[in-house]
C-alpha cells in the first residue's frame, strides 16, 4: 500500500513544474495546481494582493503537496476508498476533479454494485460498493477497469476537442501523456499496444 506521501510524490513527478499552455483549459499550472485552484483558495504567494500567473510560477512544491493532500485526497474522501483504488482515483482527481469519482461510480454500477447517484461524491454507498467489488472481483480487476474508463474518457475528450489531441497522442504518433498516465496504474495486459493506440486515433488524421 502506498503512503499519502508516496502517492503525492508520484503525482508531482507526473505533473512537473510551471506550464502555461494556451491549449490547456486549466490555464497556468505549477506542480499540477492551476491558477483557478489557487484563486479559489486565495493563495497570494507573492503577497501583492492578488492571485495571478506570478503566484502560480512562485508556488513552492511543498505547498502543492499540501494542496493535493487536503483538497484532492482528504476533502473528497478518496482516502476512505479501499487502498488499491486510492492511487489511480487520487491521480485522476488531481487531473480532472470530481470526474475521477464519477468514473469510479460508473464502473461500480456497470459491475452490478449499487452506488446511488453518479455524482462525484464519496459516501457510504460508494465506499461499500468499492469494498465489495475489491473483495469479489479482486483489486487489479477493478483498477484495470478504472484505468480503461479513464483512458476512454481521455480519448473521447480528444475526439471532441482537437486542441487536446496532443495530450493523447505524441507528435510521433505514440501515446501521449494522458494515455500513459492512465495506463500507469493498469496491468500490462490491459494497456493498449502501439497498434491499438494508433487505430484508436487514426480518425484524427
Amino acid at each position: 500500500m502506498l503512503t499519502v506521501e508516496e502517492m503525492i510524490r508520484d503525482i508531482l513527478r507526473s505533473e512537473g513544474g510551471f506550464v502555461n499552455d494556451p491549449d490547456d483549459p486549466g490555464g497556468p499550472t505549477n506542480w499540477g495546481v492551476t491558477i483557478h485552484t489557487m484563486r479559489r483558495l486565495g493563495l497570494d504567494v507573492d503577497g501583492d494582493g492578488d492571485v495571478d500567473i506570478e503566484d502560480v510560477r512562485a508556488l513552492p512544491i511543498g505547498m502543492a503537496a499540501e494542496i493535493f493532500a487536503t483538497e484532492y485526497l482528504r476533502k473528497p474522501r478518496i482516502d476512505a476508498l479501499p487502498a488499491p483504488l486510492q492511487p489511480a482515483v487520487f491521480d485522476m482527481q488531481v487531473n480532472a476533479g470530481s470526474r475521477a469519482v464519477r468514473l469510479l461510480q460508473q464502473l461500480l454500477r456497470e459491475c452490478g454494485y449499487a452506488v446511488g447517484a453518479i455524482d462525484g461524491l464519496i459516501g457510504a454507498r460508494t465506499i461499500g460498493a468499492a469494498a465489495d467489488a475489491i473483495g469479489e472481483l479482486g483489486p487489479q480487476v477493478l483498477v484495470d477497469g478504472y484505468g480503461i474508463l479513464r483512458r476512454d474518457f481521455y480519448y473521447r475528450l480528444a475526439d471532441r476537442r482537437p486542441a487536446s489531441r496532443k495530450y493523447a497522442r505524441r507528435r510521433d504518433g505514440g501515446k501521449g501523456g494522458w494515455i500513459t498516465r492512465a495506463e500507469a496504474f493498469m496491468s500490462p495486459a490491459a494497456r493498449y499496444t502501439q497498434e491499438q493506440h494508433q487505430r484508436r486515433v487514426a480518425a484524427w488524421g
